[in-house]
């Protein structure tokens, strides 16, 4: 794996933009859009993981001619190209709103940033006392996977946009599965010590109330982020507990740890996941997840229908390395949504591009979605899937060379994937 300086990514994306670009002329400016990511510590694999796909999406918008600009009364028309620079948290807010002061100071236009909703609050907040500090210099938020719902409700920002599926909005898809189990008695939640672990346990305690008063909560438990190196005691206590099932919001590391050690003790039930379907959680839990583990997603390689399969196939052949094979849909359509707005607002400045942001309606891959104004949360379908050999009927495609995929067993439509929102939108003098 490479870490690429700031100042080496730059020139990397100058060489892409000089070499893929076709124009008779020389491009503008790039737009510069700032990724604050943990590049180092418990956690690295999750923001590389993130920058492959939002280099990806950024080279493939690049290839096409860049972001077009039409003529107006101050200026020509012109393309200018999306340049895409890495700022490491190290996983710490603090690092983070460093982070943000220099992309700032660097001309970053465009924060991008998910990996972590503690996070991405301090970010909403930070960036919203900037933009009214220096009107001048506003940026705008665009978050891909922190999913806290408070992000979109009670803390809700007009410099802010989400592209994931938020927390209640995934458990509820879960449970368009879990509450079809009638066998299911028993169940064990598990998740990481910070906000969006609380929102996941709370959300997971009020739907099972409401599906499925039958089932008993046998365990309800948190553990510190990115800090346990062994699972094993969490491990025999969910079993112990006699538990059928565990739901789990962890990501990264603290899932794949703690999948290990549950096959370890031969724990042998159900995980309802957020994020079970890749960085490792599949090869680490192996011939025992399947039929087992269940995995929500916006998308995953093995949704049937051909636009996907093309997406999925040039990812890989972009990234042929079995361990880089972890591609998020929402990301492209992020990353379209935003060339999209800036090209319908004919400028860069940020209200302009915020508000046609808000109109966003993109398809790509085969799959749709579109921007709700009031609370700047992304629409778009969901799936759910089960984890099962490569081969088997649903399963063309494996993830990360683990010779295990996820069969899609329920399709979401975005109507009834979306959910309210107590937003109250403070929106800017325009």
């Amino acid at each position: 794996m490479f870490i690429f300086s700031r100042k080496a990514q730059a020139l990397l994306m100058a060489a892409l933009c000089t070499s893929t670009l076709t124009f008779s002329q020389a491009m503008s400016a790039p737009i510069k859009i700032a990724m604050i990511e943990g590049l180092s510590g418990p956690f690295a694999n999750t923001g590389e993981a993130v920058f492959r796909n939002l280099i990806w999406a950024v080279e493939r918008v690049n290839a096409r001619g860049g972001i077009k600009l039409v003529a107006s009364a101050d200026s020509a028309a012109s393309s200018r190209p999306l340049l895409i620079e890495r700022y490491d948290s190290k996983g710490q807010n603090e690092e983070a709103l460093t982070a943000l002061k220099s992309a700032i100071d660097d001309g970053a236009q465009f924060i991008m940033q998910g990996n972590s909703s503690a996070t991405a609050a301090a970010l909403i907040d930070a960036i919203n006392k900037h933009n009214e500090r220096v009107p001048g210099k506003r940026v705008l938020f665009l978050n891909y996977s922190a999913v806290d719902p408070i992000l979109t409700n009670e803390k809700c920002s007009f410099w802010h946009f989400r592209f994931d599926a938020h927390a209640d909005m995934r458990m509820t898809a879960l449970m368009e599965l879990l509450k079809e189990d009638k066998s299911l008695k028993k169940v064990y939640l598990i998740g990481q010590d910070y906000s969006f672990g609380h929102a996941v346990a709370q959300e997971a305690r009020r739907q099972l109330g409401v599906l499925r008063p039958d089932v008993e909560l046998v365990g309800d438990e948190l553990h510190p982020v990115g800090r346990v190196k062994d699972f094993l005691p969490y491990a025999a206590k969910i079993k112990a507990s006699g538990a059928q099932a565990v739901i789990t919001g962890n990501w990264g590391n603290d899932l794949t740890l703690l999948v290990k050690a549950a096959k370890e003790v031969g724990f042998e039930g159900k995980f309802y996941t957020f994020y079970g379907n890749a960085l490792g959680a599949p090869a680490a839990i192996g011939e025992a997840g399947i039929g087992r583990v269940v995995a929500v997603a916006d998308w995953l390689p093995n949704v049937t229908t051909k636009p996907s399969e093309a997406f999925y196939q040039s990812f890989r052949q972009r990234f042929p390395k079995p361990a880089d094979d972890y591609v998020h849909m929402r990301m492209q359509l992020m990353v379209e949504s935003l060339a999209q707005a800036i090209e319908k607002a004919g400028t860069t400045d940020s209200v302009a591009v915020a508000i046609q942001l808000e109109r966003a309606s993109v398809t790509f891959g085969g799959q749709t979605g579109m921007m709700r104004a009031l609370d700047h949360q992304f629409q778009q379908p969901l799936v759910v899937g089960v984890m099962d050999r490569q081969g088997a009927p649903g399963v063309k495609f494996d993830v990360e060379g683990s010779g295990y995929g996820f069969r899609v067993v329920k399709s979401i439509a975005a109507s009834r994937a979306e959910l309210p929102s107590t937003c109250k939108m403070q929106r800017p003098l325009e």
